[in-house]
């Protein structure tokens, strides 16, 4: 059954005239007549009847006509809900988040989100890059923002690029220094954090290949603890710079150059499932995630969507 045979019915049965209903709707007045005929023949039942002062219901058409109604009220309704998601003006954008994106990168990113889509419900699932993938896949979350991965049923969007900078005490003798080798910094008590991160092989592989171990003063299972551990002076550590820009902006933490050592980067992607046919929250999310590399530049570096780090950066 056609929504418009049921518009049709309900447009007649309003007017009390096929002539009346026809120009409400646009169409011909044979085009009414064939609708009516097309529904009653569906239904099995005459609905209406011509007399000489227009038509009227029968008993089986005023039984019908409140369904008929909301039948095309509710198809009226969804019709407008689709367009105000399809716009962003409504519905709901379900992301994952590894653990440091959820912490420093995406809290900003949502409050502008919200900011430009009041009315969108706004819900984050944390896990590692590998959890959120699986999220991705299993249509539990829309997007996930992820460390780089590859996988043949998604598709990427390149967020923004971390970088991993070394981080001491102010009153370390690194302090002074305009640059430190890689052999020194092993040499210190070196914080290190979540096994089960990206961050942690990264920092592993670095001193591995120049054949170097580095001291460790501690093992921690998260940024924030080895963040204060630092400022405590109880090491010195390779943390995320969009970990710590507030720390380096106001002088807790202070970052140092390596001089022989490559500055260690790790993308991060927004990755959505290929073909899924993202929502309206799902495609402005992403145009804003491009705005925001666009502004920060491809590097990004872990810059906050509010409050870019300034200075300070590892060596090159």
């Amino acid at each position: 059954m056609q929504i418009e045979f049921l518009e049709t019915f309900v447009e007649v049965a309003r007017y009390g005239s096929i002539t009346r209903a026809a120009g409400e709707l646009y169409v011909s007045q044979p085009s009414v007549s064939a609708r009516l005929q097309a529904l009653e023949a569906e239904l099995g039942e005459q609905l209406l009847e011509r007399t000489r002062r227009g038509v009227r219901l029968t008993d089986a058409g005023r039984e019908f006509l409140p369904y008929a109604e909301r039948a095309v009220r509710a198809f009226r309704e969804g019709q407008t809900k689709l367009e105000e998601v399809r716009e962003a003006r409504s519905g709901h954008l379900a992301l994952g988040a590894a653990p440091a994106v959820s912490t420093y990168y995406l809290p900003a990113v949502l409050k502008r989100f919200a900011l430009e889509h009041p009315n969108v419900r706004l819900s984050v699932r944390t896990g590692h890059s590998e959890d959120v993938l699986q999220m991705v896949l299993e249509d539990q979350v829309q997007i996930g923002l992820v460390r780089s991965m590859q996988h043949p049923e998604i598709e990427v969007e390149p967020c923004y690029e971390d970088e991993l900078i070394l981080l001491v005490h102010p009153a370390h003798p690194f302090r002074t220094r305009e640059a430190v080798t890689l052999e020194e910094v092993a040499r210190e008590g070196l914080v290190m954090f979540d096994r089960t991160s990206s961050y942690f092989e990264l920092t592993r592989v670095l001193f591995l290949d120049r054949g170097l171990v580095p001291a460790t003063a501690m093992e921690l299972d998260n940024i924030e603890s080895a963040k204060k551990m630092v400022e405590l002076g109880m090491g010195v550590a390779l943390l995320p710079r969009v970990a710590v820009s507030r720390e380096v902006a106001m002088g807790t933490l202070v970052p140092v150059a390596i001089r022989d050592a490559a500055s260690i980067h790790r993308p991060v992607l927004a990755i959505y499932r290929r073909g899924a046919g993202l929502s309206g929250p799902g495609l402005a999310f992403l145009a804003l995630v491009r705005e925001l590399r666009a502004i920060n530049g491809v590097a990004g570096v872990g810059a906050s969507p509010e409050a870019p780090l300034a200075g300070g950066a590892a060596a090159s």
